[in-house]
């Protein structure tokens, strides 16, 4: 039995939810707003949050943030709207686990509940291995894989959220010559500005409050093997110095000691931005750039994978079936078609989710068009070829495509673009939050 806590503001959907997890045998608590759902996060201790995007007092991401600073490890899953669902994926990327889209399908939220309680797997494709694929950009990957893993070469991964990251730095370490040694995954986007320090190099008992025992910091967990440092720019200043220290001199110094310890562990770090822009905003340490890149390997994105597409269906499909008890064998025609045209802003995560949500609501052999989440349809565009196609739907593509056309011409200054498409401003925000473009 977990506990869990909803922050959801319309009371009537919250105690529908409420509900049904407590009959699955979870222990649940339900708060209104932001400020409320921070409060009890901070004064008991809960498994999960089920948290509302659209709030009172601020949104979701708020409370992420807040979730962040205090440096909770809970797993977040965000509820949203059909048009919010973008900035639900854009969540994910500043450490929610996953998202449901209202109305919630109770068998597709509970999936998603035990998903979020198990512990973590090691690879967000999935872990019961992952399709290579043919495309070029996969062969590529694959080559430069087998090329850097039995060096000892310091390698940055970038790549949207979503491509596999962890798996890649996963197959680098079973690949290399340290493949019998530790591999620990540290995701700095979680960590505060007070404890970084104390994760990575350790801590003395006493160093500062709540220090009650010494502690042993990754880097020496991580001894003889693999440390996985993900979202590196997250990192403020002064331990980037410090950590540059660790790369160098290869010892570290715990929080209140003054011994220095020997370290050998190898360095892979991975980012969804491109560092080379917070070196040039001053918010990372060139120096410290360099000696994490001595080799880059760019993810490309699944949208960029098309030829691979129909593979990692296929793979996502068998490791459902396996999961759920299913016997699914393929996807209609209809359905597969949507999942071509759709863009995957989540890349693998998300089509991994939504085959797994397919597969669950399917009873036969066969996932049809009406097993896809509904937002699937509002964001992919009108076939060119078909008859009947949705007039609305493709309308709101090339308004899309006009917003991001003006912002391009003026340089992304919205009260310019808002002037030149003639809206006001707040009308614009809304159409930038509805179509991702924020």
């Amino acid at each position: 039995m977990a506990k869990i806590l909803i922050v959801e503001d319309d009371l009537t959907f919250s105690q529908l939810v409420q509900n049904f997890l407590q009959k699955s045998g979870h222990q649940v608590v339900a708060s209104a707003s932001v400020k409320a759902g921070l409060r009890l996060l901070l004064n008991d201790h809960f498994d999960l949050l089920l948290l509302d995007y659209r709030l009172p007092d601020g949104t979701g991401l708020d409370l992420l943030a807040g979730i962040r600073l205090k440096n909770f490890t809970l797993p977040v899953i965000i509820m949203t709207s059909l048009n919010d669902v973008r900035t639900a994926v854009r969540a994910m990327r500043t450490g929610a686990f996953d998202y449901v889209t209202k109305p919630v399908n109770p068998d597709e939220l509970l999936l998603i509940v035990n998903s979020a309680l198990s512990p973590r797997q090691a690879a967000v494709p999935g872990s019961s291995g992952f399709v290579k694929g043919d495309s070029q950009q996969s062969k590529k990957l694959f080559e430069h894989i087998d090329l850097i893993a039995p060096t000892d070469f310091a390698v940055l991964i970038q790549g949207e959220s979503g491509t596999g990251k962890e798996y890649v730095a996963r197959m680098i370490h079973q690949q290399s010559n340290r493949a019998s040694k530790p591999f620990i995954a540290v995701d700095c986007g979680s960590l505060s500005k007070e404890l970084a320090a104390s994760e990575l190099f350790g801590h003395v008992k006493g160093a500062f409050t709540g220090a009650i025992a010494d502690k042993q910091g990754v880097f020496e967990r991580a001894g003889g093997g693999t440390l996985f440092l993900d979202e590196l720019g997250n990192l403020n200043y002064e331990v980037q110095m410090k950590l540059l220290r660790a790369l160098q001199e290869k010892v570290i110094t715990p929080v209140g000691s003054n011994k220095e310890i020997a370290v050998d562990v190898r360095i892979i770090t991975a980012t969804n931005d491109d560092l080379a822009n917070s070196v040039s905003d001053g918010q990372f340490r060139l120096d410290l750039y360099h000696r994490i890149n001595e080799f880059k390997i760019q993810l490309p994105a699944l949208r960029q994978r098309a030829a691979d597409l129909d593979m990692f269906i296929d793979h996502f499909i068998a490791e459902a079936n396996r999961e759920i008890g299913r016997n699914v064998r393929g996807i209609s025609a209809e359905a597969l078609d949507v999942l071509h045209r759709y863009d995957w802003p989540g890349n693998l995560r998300e089509l991994k989710n939504v085959i797994r949500r397919m597969v669950l609501l399917t009873q036969g052999d066969e996932a049809q068009i009406g097993s896809l989440p509904d937002e699937m349809l509002l964001f992919v565009p009108a076939d060119k070829g078909s008859n009947d196609a949705d007039l609305k739907l493709q309308n709101e593509v090339n308004e899309k495509k006009l917003i991001q056309k003006v912002l391009q011409q003026v340089n992304y200054n919205k009260s310019r673009a808002a002037k030149l498409l003639n809206i006001d401003r707040k009308t614009l925000y809304a159409k930038l939050e509805r179509y991702g473009l924020n």
